[in-house]
């Protein structure tokens, strides 16, 4: 019988061979592994940064949007003041416009009053100064005695308003 010996095993033999293959090609396995792994670790860490930065510049894009939100609701808010403050002096200069015409047609409407009263006034003058020389034509040309003269007169007197009603139609 053939007895093995350590040497002589081929499992030593194996294993042998094992342990040298990977001393000789084990080194540079881990090379290519480690340089694999540590590429995809700075992809991945370029990745990261990457996003970072998007992200840093994402918040800068909002702060900058809500800040020209914020302006352009300010701006809003004071073109509304604006509006209202100007709605107010329209209504304002509207009214007073509106009250200085009501007194100026009611002062021509006073003035027309006035030269209607003195139109009437005129026209009473005038009628009783026909009235008068009227009377006085027929006091002179009938010799008239002082009852006849005095009932004459309140005549005349009496007779007025006619008078007056009748040149106001014509």
């Amino acid at each position: 019988m053939h007895e093995e010996t350590f040497l002589t095993n081929s499992r030593t033999w194996v294993a042998v061979a094992f342990v040298l293959f990977f001393l000789f090609f084990g080194k540079m396995l881990w090379k290519a592994l480690a340089s694999m792994l540590d590429s995809r670790s700075e992809a991945v860490r370029a990745e990261l940064e990457e996003a970072a930065r998007l992200r840093r510049e994402a918040e800068a894009m909002l702060k900058d949007a809500e800040k020209r939100r914020a302006d352009a609701l300010s701006e809003a808010h004071a073109l509304i003041e604006g509006a209202k403050a100007e709605a107010s002096r329209v209504a304002a200069a509207t009214a007073a416009e509106a009250e200085a015409s009501a007194k100026r047609r009611e002062q021509m409407a006073l003035d027309r009053i006035a030269a209607a009263e003195k139109a009437a006034v005129e026209e009473v003058r005038l009628t009783a100064a026909e009235v008068a020389t009227v009377a006085a034509r027929q006091v002179i040309s009938e010799g008239l005695s002082a009852d006849a003269d005095a009932r004459l007169v309140d005549h005349a007197i009496a007779g007025l308003p006619t008078a007056l009603a009748q040149r106001r139609v014509a």
